[in-house]
């Protein structure tokens, strides 16, 4: 993974089996998050062994995983990417109630936003992890 200065764009992967769930994170982020950060270009996938799949390929400077997601939710692929991934990339894991968050400490996250997604939480959440 490269350093922020060396970068034009900032890839961020976005993991859902339900793709109105990809399409509003993108949404909620948009294309520059901080005058000081790079531009973000969205790598979107729906399955667990295309998430590896990109992965593997070093695509991503940040992921953010849908806890929801099935049949492999985000919060248990959060937890196998931070055991097989070095380095590992940044981890958002999307939580659809707060009862969950300790199911997100769990994965090891680095760090969790609710869905629905609130933009500025989710805007503020990323630029702290890229900064």
């Amino acid at each position: 993974m490269s350093s922020p200065a060396d970068r034009v764009t900032f890839r961020v992967l976005v993991y859902s089996d339900d793709s109105g769930t990809r399409r509003e994170v993108i949404t909620a982020l948009g294309t520059t998050l901080h005058p000081d950060l790079p531009d973000l270009e969205f790598v979107e996938v729906a399955t667990a062994p295309m998430l590896l799949t990109r992965l593997d390929e070093g695509v991503v400077d940040v992921a953010i995983l849908d806890g929801e997601a099935a049949p492999a939710g985000g919060m248990g692929m959060a937890r196998q990417i931070r055991d097989e991934y070095d380095p590992c990339p940044p981890l958002v894991v999307l939580i659809a109630r707060q009862a969950d968050r300790w199911l997100a400490d769990w994965s090891r996250a680095d760090a969790v936003a609710s869905v629905p997604v609130d933009p500025m939480e989710l805007s503020r959440t990323l630029v702290d992890l890229l900064r």
